[in-house]
């Protein structure tokens, strides 16, 4: 009996230690909606670029003038503001549901590990639109972003660091296939995203 209440005394600790060492709040439906945002965001582009006569699947253009360039940005920060916001929602009323703290210090060490990567992939990317390498744009947002998700994955469920995994190597992927960017963009934040949402969903409910 006392071996038996030893052995639930430290899964009881493990649990704790568990808790206040990663976020484990994150909502898989959150992913999901991501991913959703994602592919209404790249549909909206294809039919931009038919609308500007762009014939998005002949791969050949990779150079766009400044007012669309601009109106893409605009399209990938509304994705990207619903994304965040949605996360936010789910996460948090995950949260309360559980009876779970929103904000300690492994919430922090995860946002500020998942910042880090994505600053500088941002930094990247103005490089690029400065010297109108915009083919370049797709591959590097996946890249940076898997290697953010990696970067946040030691703070939060593992299943994370696969999911940065996938969105990393397809990036690398996408290098070789320049003007098709549009296409990869939308398989590595929409449907990914979705089927990890799915996935995390189901395992961690």
């Amino acid at each position: 009996m006392e071996n038996k209440n030893y052995q639930e005394d430290l899964l009881h600790i493990r649990k704790m230690m568990e808790k206040s060492s990663r976020v484990i709040s994150l909502s898989g439906i959150s992913g999901v909606f991501a991913g959703l945002f994602a592919l209404a965001g790249a549909f909206y582009v294809y039919f931009l670029f038919q609308k500007n006569n762009i014939d998005y699947f002949d791969g050949t253009r990779n150079f766009y003038e400044v007012n669309l360039i601009l109106h893409l940005v605009v399209v990938a920060m509304v994705v990207m503001f619903l994304a965040i916001v949605s996360g936010a929602y789910f996460t948090i009323r995950k949260s309360k549901k559980n009876n779970l703290s929103i904000w300690d210090n492994a919430t922090k060490k995860l946002l500020i590990n998942f910042a880090f990567p994505l600053a500088i992939g941002g930094v990247f990317c103005s490089a690029l639109l400065y010297h109108h390498l915009h083919g370049l744009l797709a591959p590097v947002t996946l890249i940076f972003y898997g290697l953010a998700l990696l970067n946040a994955g030691n703070y939060t469920f593992s299943d994370v660091k696969y999911l940065g995994l996938c969105e990393i190597i397809l990036g690398i992927v996408s290098l070789f296939f320049i003007g098709y960017g549009l296409f990869f963009w939308a398989i590595g934040f929409g449907v990914l995203h979705i089927v990890y949402g799915i996935v995390m969903h189901k395992k961690y409910r």
